[in-house]
C-alpha cells in the first residue's frame, strides 16, 4: 500500500486544502498521474499519485484543510487491501496527535457511508476548475453540457458563463419600466482570495508604506520595441523593459533590494529576484523571476511569458512562487491612470505600473510649443523601515531614466 499524503510544497507550507479529487475512488491510476488539486498559501497545485494501483480509502473530502504529511488516501496494488483501522491514525504514518477525530469516527463507525461520500458523483468526475464548479452551481449550468477550453479540456469559469442561458442579451426594458433589483447573495471566498486578503491586510496594517509617483516618457522605448518586432529580433513587451530597468536600478541601489529581519536588522540581497503579479482564474499569484540580474532583456521576456502562462495553468512549482526580493504589479492592460500597490512581504518595495497614454506635453527647449507623446505613470510603494523618502525618490527616478533611455537596458 502506498499512502497519498498532503505534500509539503515549500519550506513555509504547514497545511494545504484539498480542492477536488479528479478521479473517483476505485479508479486505477498510474504513478505521477494527476489525481487532485491542492490549494497552498501561494497557488493551486496538482496532486500526483505516488504510485500505481487503485485509488482507495479517501479520507479527506474536497474543501478540507489538513496538515502536511497527513494521509488523505491510499493507492493499493493487486491483492492489497486497506488496514483494518485505516483512517483512525493507528495504521498510517500520521501520529495519534495528528489524526483527526472526526475522520477516525467516520472511518470506524460508518465505513460504507464514508466510501459513498468519498466517491465523486458523475458531475465530480468532469474536469472543471473549483471556480467553474462554484459558478455553475450558482447560475444553474449543467457541467456535463459544457465544453472546456482550459488545459486538457478542463472547464474554466468563462466556459460556464458562456454556456449560461443568461449570457444572451435580454431585450431592453421599456424606458418607463422600473429596474428590478437583483437579490443579495453571499459569495464564499476561495482559498487563494482568502490568503491574498490575509496577507495584504497584514502588510497594510504592519508595514509603514509610503509612495512615490513619476511620469515616464515612452517614445524611445516604444520605438525600440517596434524596431525589435520589425527585425524579428524577438518578442519584447513594455513590461520586460520595466523588469530589466528595475533589476539595473536595484543593483545600483541594493538598499531597496532589501527586507526587514527584525527591529534592529535588515538584509540587503546580493541577487535580484523579481516577483511578477499575475492575475489567474481564482485570484492573484506572484511567480518569481530568480537571478534576474544575470538575464538579458530577451531572456527576461522569454522566462516571464513562460512563468505567466504556467501560473494561469497552475503548473508552477513552489520554488517558482517563492523567494522574491522585489515585486512588480502591472495594470497597464486594464486602462488605469494610476494606482499604488500593497507591498508583497517580506519585500521592501513594489512597483505599480499604469496604462500608457497619449498626452499633450511641452516641447523641451521650446517656448509655447506642444507635442503629443506616449506617457505612463509608475508608483513605487516602499517600506519606510527599509527605505527612506530620499532613497525611494532616487530609485523611482533611476527607473524612469532607464526607461526613457532604453538602449542602456541592452547592455
Amino acid at each position: 500500500m502506498t499512502e497519498v499524503i498532503m505534500p509539503k510544497m515549500g519550506d513555509g507550507m504547514e497545511e494545504g486544502t484539498l480542492l477536488e479529487w479528479l478521479v473517483a475512488e476505485g479508479t486505477k491510476v498510474k504513478s505521477g498521474q494527476v489525481i487532485g488539486t491542492i490549494q497552498t498559501d501561494k497557488a493551486t497545485l496538482e496532486l500526483e499519485a505516488p504510485g500505481s494501483g487503485i485509488l482507495s480509502g479517501i479520507l479527506v473530502p474536497p474543501g478540507e484543510t489538513v496538515p502536511v504529511g497527513r494521509p488523505i488516501a491510499a493507492v493499493l496494488k493487486d491483492g492489497e487491501s486497506l488496514p483494518a483501522q485505516w483512517g483512525s491514525g493507528s495504521s498510517s504514518s500520521a501520529t495519534p496527535a495528528e489524526a483527526k477525530p472526526e475522520l477516525a469516527a467516520v472511518a470506524s463507525a460508518a465505513p460504507n457511508v464514508e466510501a459513498k461520500a468519498a466517491s465523486p458523483s458523475p458531475t465530480d468526475r468532469i474536469k472543471a476548475s473549483p471556480l467553474a464548479r462554484r459558478v455553475a452551481h450558482q447560475i444553474g449550468v449543467d457541467l456535463a453540457s459544457v465544453v472546456g477550453s482550459g488545459p486538457g479540456g478542463r472547464i474554466v469559469e468563462r466556459d460556464v458563463r458562456s454556456a449560461s442561458p443568461s449570457s444572451t442579451v435580454a431585450p431592453a426594458r421599456p424606458a418607463t419600466s422600473p429596474a428590478v433589483a437583483a437579490e443579495d447573495r453571499k459569495v464564499k471566498l476561495n482559498k487563494l482570495r482568502q490568503i491574498t486578503g490575509q496577507r495584504t491586510q497584514h502588510s497594510k496594517q504592519t508595514v509603514p508604506h509610503f509612495y512615490v509617483t513619476r511620469e515616464v516618457d515612452l517614445e524611445k522605448l516604444l520605438a525600440l520595441k517596434d524596431q525589435f518586432a520589425a527585425e524579428e529580433a524577438g518578442k519584447v513587451s513594455v513590461n520586460d523593459f520595466i523588469v530589466r530597468a528595475c533589476v539595473v536600478a536595484l543593483q545600483a541601489m541594493p538598499g531597496v533590494n532589501a527586507s526587514v529581519v527584525d527591529a534592529e536588522t535588515l538584509v540587503e540581497f546580493g541577487a535580484v529576484h523579481i516577483g511578477i503579479a499575475v492575475a489567474v482564474e481564482d485570484g492573484l499569484t506572484v511567480p518569481v523571476l530568480h537571478q534576474a540580474q544575470s538575464l538579458s532583456l530577451g531572456e527576461i521576456a522569454t522566462r516571464t511569458r513562460d512563468l505567466a502562462a504556467r501560473a494561469r495553468e497552475n503548473k508552477l512549482s513552489m520554488a517558482e512562487l517563492s523567494g522574491s526580493t522585489f515585486s512588480i504589479s502591472n495594470m497597464g492592460m486594464l486602462d488605469v491612470d494610476n494606482f499604488a500597490a500593497i507591498i508583497n512581504e517580506p519585500n521592501g518595495a513594489i512597483l505599480a505600473v499604469s496604462s500608457a497614454r497619449r498626452k499633450v506635453v511641452p516641447v523641451d527647449g521650446a517656448d509655447d510649443e506642444l507635442e503629443i507623446r506616449w506617457r505612463m505613470n509608475i508608483t513605487a510603494s516602499f517600506d519606510h523601515r527599509v527605505v527612506d523618502g530620499a532613497t525611494g525618490a532616487k530609485f523611482v527616478n533611476a527607473v524612469r531614466e532607464l526607461l526613457e533611455n532604453p538602449t542602456r537596458l541592452l547592455v
